[in-house]
């Protein structure tokens, strides 16, 4: 991912040091359980730890992988050139490459996760903020676009939350769905390698053993995990969409922070676009990208081929790194959002009383009037609302039919705002917890 939209602590799990580091652990503590079990001189395997600090030479290890075209094989000789070649000839006994290979993905995916989770935590916390502080600023519900009935501002950000919450949910499963290790030889039998040595590493990695796989870490796990992220991103996208609507100059209920000296048109100096959120939207394109590639990886070959190989190596850095940025951005945009509660008020207002429609019909269908009739009545003196700007309420007020199932006090009792607040307290509860 380009530096752009990139965040220094996770980009640093995908570099090539952090890589042949995990990759060395993963020998390193391989050899101490053979050692224990006695496959190998415990010489031998103290041995290995004198590279523990020893900065790896990426540019070496490329050059030697140039000839071999085996990357785990041009690390494994780079080791040995630290370590001492005799002493390092036990290394990688009974392991085939994607012991360390699918260990490894495994890991930085672990370590990537626990990133995304304190994204999403940081998230939570500025969504529950704004939503404490606009639990009861009146704005208008929109469905299909339309002014439907009143809410409140309080409760957008609380209905994100709650989505957010579920998110971090689903996080923490995909942390625990990939946070496997598999040390079991070239087809998964432990045919030259004890499963004890499986199970010394994955302890020392935070990992627990693949229960069976094959050459490969089953792969059904990692697309659960890519899904997952797809599903945080679209998640990121809903909260976008809701305040590039809300920016909109004809709405402006809501808006980016715009800070001194930002510029928002390079042609018109009146400008202040939604940029944050719109680069949100994209950002989230890019990680639901990945989805289709990782489900597909599932199936694969017999014991194994590596047609997912190629994949994996982009799309791990690259959504993780994404997601990283985006999430974060998010929190920012949340933290600073412009919130402008007399805009929300006038656009409720802009047809007059109409959005108390319903409270109407319901009160004619009480006092004894069919609901077809009700409908008809409310709906006749809704349209002139649409058409020409009245006030609903005069409009009822000077219907003969709806007056002669609604007094004057019923009527106005109905254009209380106070009705469709009440139960935003018992909302808040279910989402946040608190009374």
């Amino acid at each position: 991912m380009i530096p752009r939209y990139s965040r220094p602590d996770m980009v640093a799990i995908w570099t090539p040091e952090t890589k042949f580091r995990i990759w060395f652990e993963i020998e390193a503590h391989a050899c101490d359980a053979q050692a224990a079990l006695g496959v190998i001189p415990k010489q031998n395997a103290e041995a290995v730890w004198k590279a523990r600090d020893v900065p790896f030479d990426v540019a070496r290890i490329d050059a030697i992988e140039a000839e071999t075209r085996h990357d785990v094989i041009a690390f494994l000789t780079h080791l040995a050139e630290i370590v001492g070649h005799d002493e390092a000839r036990f290394v990688h006994q009974g392991m085939t490459s994607s012991d360390v290979l699918d260990t490894t993905f495994n890991v930085q995916l672990v370590r990537a996760a626990d990133i995304l989770i304190a994204d999403v935590e940081a998230l939570l916390a500025a969504l529950k903020r704004r939503a404490l502080e606009h639990k009861d600023t009146v704005r208008i519900g929109r469905s299909h676009g339309i002014h439907a009935e009143p809410t409140t501002m309080g409760l957008t950000f609380a209905r994100f939350y709650a989505e957010m919450d579920r998110n971090l949910s689903r996080l923490r499963d995909a942390r625990a769905e990939v946070a496997t290790g598999a040390i079991s030889g070239a087809v998964g039998t432990f045919a030259n390698i004890d499963p004890a040595v499986e199970d010394h590493v994955c302890d020392k990695l935070g990992l627990v053993p693949e229960p069976i796989s094959t050459q490969v870490i089953p792969r059904d796990r990692h697309a659960m995990f890519f899904a997952t992220l797809g599903v945080v991103a679209s998640s990121i996208e809903n909260i976008a969409i809701e305040i590039r609507h809300m920016q909109r100059t004809e709405v402006l209920e809501a808006a980016e922070f715009f800070s001194i000296g930002q510029k928002g048109s390079s042609a018109m100096p009146h400008k202040k676009n939604p940029v944050l959120t719109e680069n949100l939207t994209g950002l989230a394109r890019l990680v639901r990208m990945a989805v289709i590639p990782a489900m597909e990886n599932v199936a694969l070959w017999h014991e194994r081929d590596i047609s997912h190989s190629s994949v994996e190596r982009m799309i791990g850095p690259d959504t993780t790194i994404t997601l990283d940025f985006a999430l974060h951005r998010l929190t920012g945009v949340i933290d600073k959002l412009l919130v402008y509660p007399q805009n929300m008020l006038d656009n409720m207002n802009k047809f007059p009383g109409l959005v108390m429609s319903q409270r109407v019909l319901l009160a004619l269908t009480q006092a004894g009037v069919s609901r077809e009739d009700a409908y008809r009545l409310v709906q006749r003196n809704a349209m002139k609302v649409w058409d020409e700007r009245s006030d609903f309420r005069e409009e009822l007020l000077a219907d003969e039919e709806v007056r002669a199932a609604l007094s004057e006090d019923e009527i106005n009792e109905k254009f209380d705002l106070g009705y469709h607040t009440k139960h935003v307290d018992t909302i808040f509860a279910r989402v946040f917890g608190e009374g």
